[in-house]
């Protein structure tokens, strides 16, 4: 039996968090996880957006006249 390629390569993952998705059917502890994931996202974009910044800092300070 043949294996199809296609089976070899990984699943794309479903995001668990879909913005504007309907959250009526979600308990209170599924909110409560949803945030708690939000919330810790939030702090990788902001710690992403420092790194950047302080890329952005050192390469103008290496470059200024």
């Amino acid at each position: 039996m043949a294996i199809d390629p296609d089976e070899l390569l990984p699943r794309p993952k479903k995001p668990s968090i879909v913005m504007g998705e309907d959250l009526s059917t979600l308990s209170v502890h599924e909110l409560e996880a949803r945030i708690a994931t939000l919330e810790s996202e939030i702090v990788r974009h902001r710690e992403a957006m420092k790194a950047r910044a302080a890329s952005r800092s050192a390469a103008d300070a290496f470059f200024k006249k």
